[in-house]
């Protein structure tokens, strides 16, 4: 289940709830409990694994590849 931010639109505190994608959930601000929460649009880190690789993790071997 991926992990949704919401923020309040009253206070502006931010929350993260974890939940389905489809969720219409209406969440309570833990910080003033407003029931006015809005979703946020948020990235998302995509992790790239340099197990079995031997690609430069940091991109700045001039060979593109190293020992690391």
């Amino acid at each position: 289940m991926p992990i949704f931010e919401y923020k309040c639109s009253k206070c502006g505190h931010k929350t993260e709830f974890l939940e389905k994608s489809a969720g219409k959930n209406k969440h309570v601000c833990e910080k003033c409990g407003s029931l006015d929460t809005q979703k946020m649009f948020s990235g998302f880190a995509v992790g790239q694994s340099s197990k079995g690789s031997n690609s430069c993790p940091t991109g700045t071997c001039p060979t593109g590849t190293c020992g690391l």
